[in-house]
């Protein structure tokens, strides 16, 4: 176990949700813990999804693309979910690591903190992994969509999926910063095994929709 708090995640007193752009900017270059790279990461996944969102609603009830109108439809509504779901991940993520800095400065005997302390932790790695794994999704959903929108929106696709992948990267090392907090060695190691699993999987896809976006293009 570390000796000093852990990483911040992020953390608010109001909602990430209703923050403008240039006052979560500002907060986020200020000499505070919170917001931090949990809330990038959340807000990446978000713009990710969001920019996903764009590419599908020109292609929706387009002629030339009337066969995959009724998958357009459904990646709509998923990829909003999406985005909802990422930013409301950001305030979890502040909460989770509000209340894990708040054990982490009581004695390590102290009552309070034996009892709430597993629970907390888990909490930390919770949210982030979260964060990972709906990037994960969006990027599974832009490369089913990959070759089925309309071609002037295909570098759209692309930068999608780009940012789709650097959110998970991002929530992968808010996961791993917690991860020596955890006791159970076998499950520390599950932890570690699921990142790699699914961060390959979220740079394989991500490598394919480029180039299938350049090959398109030439």
């Amino acid at each position: 176990m570390t000796s000093s708090p852990p990483a911040a995640p992020s953390e608010s007193s109001d909602s990430f949700r209703e923050a403008t752009l240039a006052a979560f900017i500002k907060s986020l270059s200020a000499k505070s813990p919170t917001p931090g790279g949990g809330a990038v990461a959340s807000l990446v996944s978000a713009l990710g999804a969001s920019l996903g969102q764009m590419v599908v609603a020109y292609s929706v009830g387009k002629e030339k693309l009337a066969e995959h109108d009724t998958d357009h439809r459904a990646a709509l509504e998923e990829l909003d979910m999406l985005a909802r779901e990422s930013l409301d991940l950001a305030d979890r993520d502040a909460q989770a690591y509000a209340a894990l800095n708040a054990l982490w400065k009581l004695d390590r005997d102290d009552p309070k903190r034996r009892e709430a302390w597993p629970g907390a932790v888990k909490a930390a790695i919770t949210a982030p992994r979260e964060v990972l794994e709906i990037s994960l999704r969006t990027i599974e959903r832009l490369q089913a969509l990959c070759g089925t929108t309309s071609r002037m929106l295909d570098s759209d696709l692309a930068i999608a999926a780009v940012l789709a992948e650097t959110a998970a990267r991002a929530a992968a090392w808010n996961v791993r910063i917690n991860l020596p907090l955890l006791d159970d060695q076998s499950e520390r190691a599950s932890f570690e095994a699921h990142l790699a699993e699914s961060l390959a999987r979220a740079r394989d896809i991500a490598q394919e929709i480029e180039q299938r976006v350049m090959q398109r293009s030439k």
